[in-house]
């Protein structure tokens, strides 16, 4: 005789909302690793440059553009979470067992991809805002937030310039949400076969903490080139090609700039994204019931 078994699953808002709360905590590594892939010929430690980041703005210098920081969770991550856990949620077998892994990564694929065009313009304003501190003050921009940078990048340059970048953004979030979410799926359920992890905050870390380092190694080339292209001045790229040969004339590690940085900031946001999604899940989730036979 079946069994019936209560299981909650995540809403559709709950990546956007975790995304964000984790952003709040992970901004200022982020902010310096923008300013590390921005760095031409000269290469400055993240150590000195968090010093001189606190000598010119002080400890909220760290937290430049963190309107925008939020701005981008809430929709590019609302957008890849929502269509992923949608569209797993739809798709999964009657039975219980996981999606497989070719699909979970398809779908992961597909959300990110979607979710880097919907959150490109807030992304562009957040990686011009951060990089604002290090730049002479006749040459900064000064967006007061980024609903103001989203004005002034639509009626000064356009409103097209907005998605600048964004094939690079789609490229990089399609594989950044192909190494988070689809491997951390992967990483949990392994886990959990084994006698030692069940569903609690220790799996939740280990999954998200080996996800970000998988994300990490994958998208890097990808967000070197896309901060470069953001932050370029209008008609100083001709074109994605040129780009890739001039940042590999600065030898093959130039597509790695910054992965220290980007792991110690993707490593913790990871954690706790999923660590918050998983609480949301476990707390607020929608009931849904399984039948054990």
């Amino acid at each position: 005789m079946g069994k019936d078994k209560d299981v909650r699953i995540s809403k559709w808002y709950f990546g956007g909302l975790a995304s964000a709360g984790a952003a709040c905590v992970t901004h200022p590594l982020d902010l310096l690793k923008v300013q590390m892939q921005t760095q031409k010929g000269k290469n400055i430690s993240m150590l000195k440059l968090t010093g001189i980041v606190l000598k010119n703005q002080g400890v909220m210098g760290l937290y430049n553009g963190i309107s925008a920081s939020l701005l981008r969770q809430l929709t590019y991550s609302t957008a890849r979470f929502g269509i992923y856990e949608v569209a797993k949620q739809s798709l999964a077998p009657k039975d219980g067992s996981p999606v497989p892994f070719y699909m979970s990564a398809l779908l992961a694929g597909l959300g990110g991809f979607a979710g880097g065009f919907v959150g490109n313009p807030a992304d562009l304003v957040n990686v011009r805002m951060q990089n604002d501190v290090k730049l002479p003050p006749e040459q900064r921009r000064n967006y007061k937030n980024a609903i103001h940078g989203l004005y002034r990048v639509a009626t000064q340059e356009g409103v097209l310039r907005l998605w600048a970048g964004a094939s690079m953004t789609c490229s990089r979030a399609a594989l950044m949400t192909i190494g988070q979410l689809s491997f951390y799926d992967l990483i949990k359920s392994l886990l959990t076969t084994t006698p030692y992890f069940g569903d609690n905050v220790a799996t939740h870390v280990t999954s998200s903490l080996l996800a970000g380092a998988i994300a990490t190694t994958m998208t890097q080339p990808v967000d070197v080139l896309k901060t470069r292209a953001m932050n370029a001045k209008p008609g100083e790229i001709k074109g994605i090609l040129s780009l890739i040969m001039n940042t590999g004339k600065e030898g093959p590690l130039a597509f790695f700039k910054g992965y220290i940085p980007a792991f110690v900031r993707l490593a913790p946001h990871t954690i706790l994204t999923f660590v918050f999604l998983e609480q949301l899940r476990m707390n607020f989730g929608t009931i849904k019931v399984q039948s054990t036979e």
